[in-house]
């Protein structure tokens, strides 16, 4: 009768561990998805950043007619006024990538009219983006949401080729 019980413990044992295991693999898929949400958020305030600083340092040019930025570093200091302007701290990480690197979108006058993520990745956010970001609903990768600043004169803005790796 006593080895029955043994055999019995083990098996509930066994059922236990499988249940845990199980829970586990559960909180880690909400963990992953909740780290992209978070990714996904970091993206559109740094994103709203620059394209915020390239309007700022676009509206801000002495001669009157807006110049973009040429290189993001631009934008942290701005060298076509004598006295200190900075539109940005500093310049971002791509959250989403975690690189440095960030795809360009090439105004009419051969500057910086936005940023974009250089990720090809499918965004888990589709809808419900702030009125600024309206354009991004739907888009099929990140690279899609392009955080440009286009006057309302209606400057059109192009995608500048990714850079080769």
């Amino acid at each position: 009768m006593r080895t029955a019980q043994r055999g019995f413990t083990y098996i509930g044992v066994l059922i236990l561990v499988a249940i845990m295991g199980v829970l586990l693999s559960l909180a880690g898929r909400v963990w992953h998805t909740e780290a992209v949400r978070a990714r996904e958020a970091q993206l559109l305030f740094v994103g709203d950043q620059y394209r915020e600083a390239i309007r700022r340092y676009a509206e801000a040019t002495p001669s009157g007619a807006a110049r973009y930025p040429r290189a993001l570093s631009d934008l942290l200091l701005d060298a076509r006024k004598p006295e200190v302007e900075r539109y940005l701290r500093r310049l971002y990480r791509d959250p989403i990538t975690g690189s440095g690197e960030w795809g360009l979108v090439k105004a009419p006058d051969g500057g910086i009219a936005g940023v974009y993520s250089l990720s090809d990745a499918r965004p888990l956010k589709e809808s419900n983006f702030p009125p600024a970001d309206a354009a991004f609903e739907g888009s099929g990768k990140y690279s899609d949401w392009q955080f440009v600043y286009a006057p309302i004169s209606g400057a059109v803005a192009t995608p500048a080729s990714p850079p080769s790796k």
